[in-house]
């Protein structure tokens, strides 16, 4: 995905999407792939086989979460 696709995806602004992205690559989570298109620079980004581990992880954790909430609200 696009730097800019995920600017507007989350409604972030350059700088501080430029530092999370930073830090994700430098955890080994991400990777970059610098190119140009029509002579303008365009950052690619994509989760690495450790990105996609710790994704499912966390989502797996987000899930229990909601499911712990729910079954608390409902009385279960």
């Amino acid at each position: 995905m696009t730097f800019r696709h995920l600017k507007d995806l989350l409604e972030e602004t350059d700088g501080n999407l430029g530092a999370h992205l930073k830090k994700l690559e430098d955890a080994g989570y991400l990777s970059v792939d610098k190119k140009y298109y029509k002579r303008k620079p365009v950052s690619w980004y994509s989760l690495t086989g450790i990105g996609r581990g710790a994704l499912e992880k966390h989502l797996d954790a987000l899930g229990r979460i909601v499911k712990e909430v729910e079954e608390s609200t409902t009385g279960e």
